[in-house]
């Protein structure tokens, strides 16, 4: 386990604050980092409800590093060369698509 994973509690807040006014928090997990993230979709899912009371959508483990098996979104993120260099990093995108804003562990 990441020893960034109270912040879960922080997102799962914004979630539920911001929520009502559009805003939307998305977890990506990724097993790239240390091997932290070992787990199916589901147990991931089950881990961060459970042991942190996330609601909001977690999606399947992806490559977040640029190369031939980045994700789309994560292609998409880094465009602007902020790439995550570990777990944890946070995107902050308008409504209108534009990366705003990049967020170290």
């Amino acid at each position: 386990m990441c020893g960034y994973t109270p912040q879960y509690k922080g997102l799962q807040r914004l979630h539920e604050t911001y929520g009502p006014r559009g805003f939307a928090v998305l977890g990506f997990p990724s097993n790239e980092f240390g091997g932290q993230e070992p787990g199916t979709a589901e147990q991931i899912q089950s881990f961060c409800e459970t042991k942190f009371g996330v609601g909001f959508p977690m999606f399947e483990k992806l490559t977040t590093q640029p190369g031939p098996g980045q994700s789309p979104v994560y292609g998409f993120l880094t465009a602007g060369g902020d790439a995550p260099d570990w777990n944890f990093c946070k995107y902050l995108v308008g409504k209108d698509g534009r990366v705003l804003g990049f967020y170290k562990s």
